[in-house]
């Protein structure tokens, strides 16, 4: 693996200590991000010679080598073998009773010991290295850990914009970083095909470049250069590897029957065959028509699929499928009669059971979005809730297993930040930091038993807003985080103002000194409001949201900058009676990158 991809599995390479005044002294969670299960802490400090030594179980060589890239990229010497002190030792002795992907961190004054097997190894190792992030010396402690949920997921889509196989990559660092192990890859949908079908080469030739237009209004204006772009079948098995490599499953998408349109651009015989005076719109163009045509299409595209992923799961969308084409269709009206189906419903439960049944015959099983339940859920599908959590609720009941992504509950990380008009622009939909990390995927209408059947939790990533990588960074940082969080930790562990106000700043810090994009949260103490008072001053006393970050604040409405004045300390604003003044403040980082400006009306009522 080349340095640039270590480095950003890290987050960071090694920065001095950094702190804030201004900021709670003591963390018990020491920093790490998502909280442990369990931290004991004990006296003494972990120093960290300019040599360190390591040793090593022979099954722990893949661990072993991402740790020494880490040191030695530091300015660390590393060598193997036994030391009086500076010694790490990474074995898979020590773990029983550990649950699967746990580990054991002992944290003494002269040896480091991480215990775990596969990925709790390679997440220990994780865990050892944001404690090494901002300080040498390591607190001493014993750290037990395992995560709450088996499926920890983010999907990225790029069938809507494509993005490129060293940002696809980053993307999996980041994941990996924080222990998350489910790569949903969306690769197909109406505006591109990203994934070579040797079989049908108009995919990729056709499917996968459309016209540049206007992106989410985030252009000036319209053009005729085609743009897209597509992975070839050994850069899915590079990605897969990659991926592989850091303990992350690579599921994909194929979008079907709807969500088509790059396909049916290619290969326009799939649509539903019409009569010349059925009314055309939108939904004919990425639709696929039931035919045999396009069960033998999908067959050889998903023994393609299978051949480049090794996931026990295939993602088949199901969703948004706008049936007008199916209802208008000769065609598709006699198939409901001969199958003895109630409706277009029906129909789109007939094309997903088919579908399901090939793949099994291939020893996968299916995914798809809530909207499977219609007609009649296929008898081994998961179901992934994205329309609110009633979906998988019901899929549960069923005894289906389910992945709970809703919209509606902190999982659409597309969604704004905050209902500031200066968030960039995208898609609609409210996403607070706070959101994300108090979801809870468990509901409690399900018994103990149902509870089993939800596998875990996915966070989704659309991209019709989002075009460029930096946006991927600043729409998911420091969402993912929380999400980590609430997939990991368990729920007594969990601490809204520690995650937030003392962990997660240490964390941005480090990704403000390398380089990445994300967004800065506002100053803590303000908020975009409106508030009221009769007869006294508003007080604010402010702190920043990260090491190192400047607060500037105006009063008369104009946003400020860092020519503005600086917050130092507390604020007293006298209001005169029946007038109002603003309270605008903006926090800039020491690498220049700049919060979403805040605006807190403050008014005195007259008596």
């Amino acid at each position: 693996m080349g340095m640039k991809q270590i480095i950003y599995l890290l987050g960071i390479a090694l920065m001095p200590c950094l702190s804030s005044a201004q900021g709670p002294a003591q963390d018990p969670n020491m920093g790490i991000i998502p909280a442990p299960v369990m931290i004991k802490h004990t006296t003494g400090k972990f120093k960290l010679g300019v040599t360190a030594f390591i040793k090593a179980d022979k099954s722990a060589a893949s661990e072993v080598k991402w740790l020494t890239t880490w040191l030695e990229h530091n300015g660390y010497k590393v060598r193997m073998g036994d030391a009086a002190s500076s010694l790490i030792e990474l074995t898979t002795s020590g773990t029983d009773g550990l649950p699967e992907e746990g580990y054991r961190l002992t944290i003494g004054e002269g040896k480091l010991v991480i215990a775990g097997k596969g990925a709790g190894l390679f997440y220990g190792i994780q865990t050892l290295l944001q404690l090494m992030a901002d300080k040498k010396d390591i607190p001493c402690a014993y750290i037990e850990d395992y995560p709450r949920l088996a499926y920890r997921g983010m999907l990225l889509d790029v069938g809507r914009h494509f993005f490129t196989v060293d940002a696809v990559k980053a993307f999996l660092d980041r994941m990996a970083a924080y222990k998350l192990n489910r790569f949903q890859w969306h690769l197909t949908d109406n505006e591109g095909w990203r994934i070579e079908i040797k079989k049908y080469p108009k995919l990729t030739q056709v499917g996968a470049y459309r016209m540049q237009g206007e992106v989410a209004w985030n252009r000036d204006w319209p053009d005729s250069v085609t743009y897209g772009g597509y992975y070839t079948q050994d850069q899915i098995r590079e990605v897969v590897r990659y991926a592989a490599d850091r303990h992350i499953v690579v599921i994909p998408e194929i979008e079907m029957p709807s969500h088509s349109g790059a396909a049916l651009r290619a290969y326009p015989s799939m649509k539903c065959p019409l009569d010349t005076s059925a009314k055309m719109d939108w939904a004919f163009d990425i639709l696929y028509c039931p035919t045999e045509e396009t069960f033998q299409f999908l067959e050889d595209v998903l023994t393609e699929v299978i051949a480049l992923f090794p996931s026990k799961y295939i993602h088949i969308g199901g969703d948004e499928a706008e049936k007008t084409p199916w209802a208008r269709s000769a065609f598709c009206q006699d198939l409901i009669h001969k199958k003895g189906l109630k409706d277009e419903k029906g129909l789109q439960s007939y094309f997903i059971q088919r579908i399901e049944k090939f793949l099994l015959t291939k020893g996968r099983n299916i995914i798809g979005w809530d909207e499977i339940l219609e007609g009649g859920l296929a008898p081994n599908a998961t179901v992934m809730s994205w329309r609110g959590e009633e979906g998988g609720i019901a899929a549960a009941q069923q005894h289906h297993q389910v992945i709970m992504s809703p919209s509606t509950n902190g999982m659409y990380l597309d969604y704004a930040q905050s209902r500031n008009d200066k968030e960039p622009v995208n898609i609609g939909g409210y996403t607070p930091l706070q959101q994300t990390y108090d979801y809870d995927p468990m509901p409690a209408s399900l018994t103990k038993e149902q509870q089993q059947y939800i596998l875990g939790v996915q966070g989704n990533v659309w991209t019709e807003f989002i075009g460029t990588p930096a946006k991927i960074e600043y729409m998911t940082l420091p969402r993912m985080y929380a999400l980590s969080e609430m997939s990991w930790s368990p729920l007594s562990r969990k601490d809204l103002v520690d995650f937030s106000q003392v962990r997660a700043p240490r964390h941005l810090a480090r990704l403000d000194a390398a380089g990445v994009n994300y967004r800065v949260p506002a100053a803590i103490g303000v908020a975009d409001s409106t508030v009221t008072l009769h007869g006294a001053s508003f007080h604010f006393a402010l702190q920043s949201p990260l090491p190192g970050a400047k607060i500037y604040y105006t009063l008369n409405d104009k946003e400020p900058g860092d020519t503005d004045w600086e917050y130092v300390s507390p604020l007293d604003i006298v209001v005169p009676r029946g007038e109002t003044r603003v309270l605008r403040t903006i926090v800039i980082t020491p690498g220049g990158r700049r919060s979403v400006p805040t605006r807190t009306v403050l008014v005195n009522t007259k008596e």
